[in-house]
């Protein structure tokens, strides 16, 4: 993951994804990270079954995706003096973020979650991403001691000039999280093309 930009209101796409490290198949030849299949995709839904009532706002802690074997610390996000969001330090392969200034997660509205999918010497916390289907579980520890639970409605990849702002960055009147990285085809001049996105919703609380 590299350089995005965000304006409340509306966040604005992770453009600027530049992939430093890929897999070396035994034939030579680049491993790209998973992509989601089309089946993964947004359907038209504007409810999804199990939602629960949304939680009291806290910071999270942690996020755990069990079926890709991911177990991180978070660390807040905010905007540069140019507006864009940060992103987490390079070098912290096992590290997420949050946007700290927008929902927390599992609080009414869409929370957001961001990762490296590489950094310099091997793949980073969110490079399986893609290979997340719907009904996956993502638990997110929260600083009030509760952990909120989501289930994973929808995965889609989008190309950086293309991507839908409002889609994955608007309100919301349940509790949603978006889970996102770089993806979606590789160039070596230009790094990553494009964003993958995880959408879920809260279904359980512990």
């Amino acid at each position: 993951m590299g350089t995005g930009q965000a304006r409340r209101g509306g966040l604005v796409a992770l453009t600027a994804c530049v992939g430093i490290w890929l897999v070396t198949s035994g034939s030579g030849e680049s491993v790209q990270p998973p992509l989601p299949s089309p089946a993964e995709a947004l359907n038209g839904q504007t409810s999804y079954s199990g939602s629960i009532d949304p939680l009291p706002g806290s910071p999270p802690t942690r996020i755990r995706i069990p079926s890709i074997r991911v177990d991180a610390p978070l660390t807040g996000l905010g905007l540069g003096p140019d507006g864009s969001l940060e992103v987490p330090p390079p070098a912290r392969r096992d590290l997420a973020g949050w946007y700290r200034d927008g929902t927390t997660p599992g609080a009414v509205g869409t929370a957001v979650i961001l990762g490296h999918v590489d950094h310099a010497s091997g793949p980073a916390v969110f490079y399986h991403l893609g290979a997340l289907r719907r009904g996956a579980t993502i638990e997110v520890p929260r600083a009030d001691g509760s952990t909120a639970v989501f289930t994973v409605h929808a995965v889609e990849v989008y190309d950086a000039k293309a991507f839908p702002d409002a889609r994955v960055y608007g309100p919301s009147p349940r509790a949603e999280l978006r889970v996102i990285t770089c993806g979606g085809g590789f160039s070596p001049r230009t790094g990553y093309r494009g964003n993958v996105v995880v959408f879920a919703h809260l279904t359980g609380t512990r």
